[in-house]
């Protein structure tokens, strides 16, 4: 396959990267957006641009995937969901992706709009996330959509597709895995994990895939985030003994104490993904305070 990224060239040097991630959020302001790419850059070969996450109805991904490229030099990955368009904005927006000069997709259902901002809002839901990564294949490997319509200079993509380690039972989203597999998608990025069990058990049930397979990790920002993720994101719990070692931190020294405690429990957790897995790699995601991303891979050591 030709070079379409550098997150496709790291990978395919077996190198074990780092990405991260960024939320552009309800503004028309993108001074933050552009503050925190810099922060990244460096550290990480790649970011996601997140696309209304959680169905929060925020700035489309698009424009801060291109400004990040153009104004940073930080490559990024432009996370589409099928919520919130049809087969005919996706393509549409696909296209304009590619126009832009962003070269890494990642292909998403999206949390439902009852858990948003806007919950009246009505979900499209036109194709599911294995349709998309269909789709995405169609146009990148036979220059056509869905109805066998040509495009005219095709889009060349690195097409990702997204994982949940917390899904019960987990069979199910292996075998969902497979045939995004099967169908040609091009690395895995994971839903958030703080189990390092779940994680080993995911790799036997996937052993026989041959595609890269990046952990997805973020860091507790405080104690009511940990609390607000075990409530709210499904599939995520997040262990007793980590919301110990936090809270005795912040007793002990407050804020400082638990932010230094927080860096050494996620070092570890790096570590450990790399130690006693295949894992091709970590993903951050550590939204609204990105700076503490590139301590926890510094201190890691992890290579």
């Amino acid at each position: 396959m030709n070079k379409i990224s550098q997150l496709q060239e790291a990978l395919a040097a077996k190198r074990f990267i780092f990405t991260g991630e960024i939320e552009p959020v309800k503004t028309t302001d993108l001074t933050e957006v552009l503050e925190t790419a810099r922060i990244l850059k460096g550290h990480v070969v790649a970011t996601n641009v997140t696309d209304n996450p959680t169905a929060f109805a925020y700035m489309n991904s698009l424009v801060p995937c291109y400004m990040i490229q153009e104004k940073v030099g930080l490559e990024t990955i432009y996370q589409v969901t099928t919520r919130d368009r049809n087969r005919l904005a996706l393509v549409a927006d696909l296209l304009a992706a590619s126009a832009l000069g962003i070269k890494n997709v990642l292909a998403l259902t999206g949390d439902h709009t009852t858990l948003g901002d806007n919950p009246k809002t009505r979900a499209v839901y036109d194709l599911d996330s294995t349709q998309l990564v269909y789709m995405i294949r169609q146009m990148v490997d036979k220059g056509v959509d869905l109805e066998s319509h040509p495009i005219h200079n095709p889009p060349k993509f690195f097409i990702g597709g997204a994982a949940n380690l917390g899904a019960d039972p987990i069979e199910p989203e292996a075998i969902k895995i497979e045939k995004k597999a099967n169908l040609g998608v091009d690395f895995i990025q994971t839903q958030v994990t703080y189990d390092i069990e779940a994680v080993k058990n995911f790799f036997k049930l996937t052993s026989h895939l041959k595609v890269p397979i990046i952990i997805g990790i973020c860091p507790l920002k405080s104690l009511a985030m940990a609390e607000w993720m075990e409530k709210n994101v499904p599939g995520v719990s997040v262990p007793p003994e980590m919301v110990e070692r936090l809270t005795k931190a912040k007793e002990k020294g407050g804020k400082e104490a638990m932010v230094e405690e927080n860096i050494q429990i996620f070092e570890e957790f790096c570590q450990e993904i790399r130690k006693t897995t295949p894992a091709a790699g970590i993903h951050i995601m550590a939204v609204g305070f990105e700076w503490i991303v590139p301590k926890i891979i510094e201190r890691s050591g992890v290579k």
